[in-house]
């Protein structure tokens, strides 16, 4: 009875702390990614930072986990390509959307992805979702909008530009449910880096922007070892937690960003701020106690 129930503990704790740490490690690392590309300034447009992000993802991961073996070797081929075109188009979707849209509305309507997610995870694998975890997903979409002050601004267009992204990342990140089955972290992302390299070369190449001193090269090589640590942590979280949870823990990057533009960037703490803030995390905790009850019912039957 008591190996029974340490075994349990274990699981619970397997599943209801790794997850999550790997996810919000990711989202702080992301929070990196961003600080570092505001700081690169406009010179270098978002085809050459999605050129630099992707080609040196690939040189990283071929240099460091290539050197003994085929590193484009993984299971269910197709599916790792296709998952690495919705990424890609998910990316896409959103520099469209960013062009044409204030950047508060752009990324309040892809934090949506959660909830494409759950739709998809449902739809694709019978996964239902629960009152409780539905809460917890509208939770975290009305302290985005909060924190950002969301405003439906632009054209009609770019509003479905940024839906569209948001789509495409909610089914993108469904996917990784029966890529990690037979396929680590480093293959998961590698595809994707290589769809994204055919997406964003051709672009690059019409008008490539190139560091010109040591600061942006200094830049551009963080971008692309943050990019790769924080994917490589956030397909990690993905074999502790499903699709919509992964989308709703990852959300805390939204808080981590607002609070680097505090901190360092000279943005005011307002009320706003306070308010999502603290929607967005509580809707992760509520959401981090069901998936550990919910671990706990389930290894105790």
């Amino acid at each position: 009875m008591n190996t029974s129930f340490n075994r349990a503990g274990r699981v619970q704790m397997d599943a209801a702390v790794a997850g999550p740490l790997f996810m919000l490690a990711s989202a702080l690392l992301y929070t990196l990614l961003t600080l570092q590309i505001k700081l690169l300034g406009p010179a270098f447009s978002t085809w050459d930072i999605g050129f630099y992000r992707f080609a040196g993802g690939i040189v990283v991961l071929v240099g460091v986990f290539g050197r003994h073996h085929n590193p484009f070797r993984g299971h269910n081929t197709r599916l790792l390509i296709i998952r690495g075109c919705t990424g890609s188009m998910a990316f896409i979707c959103m520099i469209t959307a960013i062009q044409r849209l204030p950047i508060s509305t752009a990324l309040v309507i892809f934090y949506s992805f959660p909830a494409f997610s759950a739709v998809f995870s449902y739809l694709i694998y019978g996964e239902r979702v629960g009152r409780l975890e539905i809460a917890c997903i509208v939770g975290v979409l009305a302290g985005v909008g909060v924190l950002f002050d969301f405003q439906p601004g632009g054209d009609l267009f770019g509003q479905a530009m940024a839906l569209l992204a948001g789509a495409f990342a909610g089914l993108t990140v469904t996917l990784i449910r029966t890529l990690r089955e037979h396929n680590g972290p480093v293959i998961i992302y590698l595809y994707l880096c290589t769809m994204g390299f055919c997406v964003t070369a051709p672009m690059f190449a019409l008008q490539p922007t190139l560091p010109s001193t040591p600061a942006e090269w200094g830049m551009v090589l963080g971008i692309v070892f943050s990019s790769v640590t924080a994917q490589l942590l956030m397909n990690q979280g993905f074999f502790y937690c499903r699709g919509w949870e992964g989308g709703v823990f990852m959300s805390s990057e939204v808080v981590f960003t607002a609070i680097v533009g505090i901190a360092f960037l000279g943005d005011p703490a307002t009320w706003r701020f306070w308010t999502g803030a603290i929607a967005v995390l509580a809707s992760i905790v509520a959401l981090n106690r069901l998936k550990a009850n919910a671990v706990v019912v389930k290894a105790n039957p």
